[in-house]
């Protein structure tokens, strides 16, 4: 998986890699149980810092996505360990924000659902709708 951080933007650093990684698990990029390269290594390889990777994988443990051994490292986790009920509370949240920008914007709920159709089709990978 190709990792891109953009040093200019005003989205932190842990973040990016972050979510980049959720979307790499999206995409089957990155596989159940699969680990993730050592903190020491990520930081190397995309030039930032040990403790910026460190904080990015602990926010990803702590959302369900990965889990973190000693001896085996950071690795991925199955869909049933990431299932958060509780994450239609923040959906719904992030969801509010984006639909009400896309509103103040002129885009129709025709629009709005389409855009969310098309990038939804990008992470299926065969799961039933």
């Amino acid at each position: 998986m190709y990792i891109n951080i953009n040093f200019k933007s005003k989205t932190p650093i842990y973040l990016q890699l972050r979510n980049q990684i959720v979307k790499g698990i999206a995409k089957g990029e990155l596989e159940e149980g699969e680990t993730l390269p050592s903190v020491r290594r990520m930081a190397k390889d995309i030039g930032i810092n040990m403790h910026t990777v460190n904080k990015s994988y602990k926010v990803l443990e702590n959302q369900g996505f990965v889990s973190i051994h000693k001896r085996k490292g950071v690795q991925v986790n199955s869909w049933e360990e990431m299932h958060h009920p509780d994450f239609i509370v923040e959906l719904n949240k992030r969801l509010e924000t984006l639909i009400s920008e896309a509103f103040c914007r002129g885009l129709s709920k025709e629009d709005i659902s389409k855009t969310i159709g098309e990038l939804y089709q990008k992470f299926s990978r065969g799961i039933n709708d």
